[in-house]
């Protein structure tokens, strides 16, 4: 392939060069189990409490509220799960939205079947929760509210702080799945009233598989894996030392360039969006106009597959997604947009472009030229397109 265009940083990004020279001699020469008495382990062990702080630091959180984990599917699973189970004395309801990701609603779903009761809370047109409709629906025996900070098909950023002291006034905890927007926008815990914040490493161009799960000091979590006494013996398993420390350098790399960064992306994104909307008859926008991550773009082409769309941007080596990686081979359209009110004939056309700090204005402008051929091409070939021409005249 000629040219790669790599539009689905969303699903993944690719590691900084920084971060692999970080993670080597914990992979070729301090490869000791920090968890052992020698002192060959101390270096490792070190890199990993640094690590800690590191992330602590970001977050103004304290050192002993990060948990490492393999990801964000294992932190909303191990936040979700770990709060209906310690407060399950109170009671055995929680809140969440229609929108979030599937390591949310699939965890939710099996706690439904174990006797909880959850409230889904709708969204608006642009992916927002209604705050009235939140408090509304908190209950006396109201466990745990889970919003996610960003949403990872769509973009739009939730009132976070808000739905913190919401959560705050009425003594029910507050979890948020951060996992797309931590290292891309500003988060404090304490300002925003967070008590439980998911994050993964691959998604800020740190390594894959592993993350972290931040549990403010007080929330008495049991352990989420048995078998060992690491991470204060509530995550059983031998440390992932490089990984650790990998995430650990990805994300000081990106807080240390993250205001300049995003400013640079939402420039490529906005010229984008004009281009597109402007270009293609029958585009449309989905999720907040402004107050959306930098780097995300996602349309609906109307009388259009996005299946189709796809497979012919893949040939002009665009790599982009119809919508979250997890379920890239579901043939149901978007949960996401379902929830902001589309028909399933308009979901089913869609498109995420999630672009990085490496995405030129010359990138976004040849995606946007070969789009608007992609989509004449597809409507060409549709009898459905056709006719509404044709009533349309």
């Amino acid at each position: 392939m000629e040219k790669l265009i790599y539009l689905d940083n969303a699903a993944t990004t690719a590691l900084k060069p920084e971060v692999f020279e970080a993670m080597k001699p914990y992979f070729l020469e301090n490869y000791s189990n920090p968890n052992s008495v020698y002192t060959f382990a101390q270096q490792s062990k070190k890199a990993v409490e640094e690590a800690r702080e590191t992330l602590a630091g970001i977050l103004g959180a304290k050192t002993n509220e990060i948990y490492f984990t393999a990801g964000g599917s294992e932190s909303d699973n191990w936040a979700i799960k770990g709060c209906m189970d310690a407060f399950a004395s109170k009671g055995k309801h929680m809140i969440t939205t229609k929108i979030e990701h599937h390591a949310v609603l699939h965890t939710c779903e099996y706690l439904e079947q174990k006797g909880c009761e959850v409230t889904y809370l709708n969204v608006d047109e642009n992916g927002c929760i209604s705050l009235e409709e939140l408090e509304q629906s908190i209950r006396p025996d109201t466990v745990l509210i889970s919003v996610m900070f960003a949403n990872n098909e769509i973009g739009t950023i939730e009132p976070i702080r808000e739905i913190g002291a919401i959560a705050k006034k009425h003594g029910v905890l507050f979890h948020t799945d951060a996992v797309q927007a931590f290292c891309h926008v500003p988060m404090q815990v304490d300002e925003l009233n967070i008590d439980l914040l998911s994050a993964s490493a691959h998604k800020f161009h740190g390594p894959k598989g592993v993350g972290f799960l931040y549990i403010r000091n007080g929330i008495k979590l049991g352990a989420y894996i048995h078998g060992g006494a690491q991470e204060r013996a509530r995550r059983a398993g031998t440390t992932n030392v490089p990984g650790i420390v990998g995430m650990a350098k990805a994300a000081e790399l990106s807080v240390q360039t993250m205001e300049e960064n995003s400013k640079k992306i939402a420039a490529v994104r906005d010229h984008l969006i004009e281009r597109v909307l402007s270009e293609i008859p029958y585009a449309r926008l989905n999720g907040h106009r402004t107050h959306r991550l930098p780097n995300n773009v996602n349309f609906c082409f109307r009388f259009i597959e996005g299946e189709s769309l796809l497979i012919m941007l893949d040939q002009k080596g665009i790599c982009a997604s119809s919508g979250s990686a997890c379920t890239s081979g579901s043939l149901d359209p978007s949960h996401v947009l379902l929830a902001i009110g589309l028909v399933h004939e308009i979901a089913h056309g869609s498109l995420r472009l999630t672009l990085s700090e490496d995405t030129t204005m010359e990138e976004a402008d040849y995606t946007a030229d070969s789009l608007k051929g992609i989509v004449e091409r597809l409507r060409s070939m549709s009898p459905l397109y056709e006719d509404f021409v044709k009533n349309q005249k």
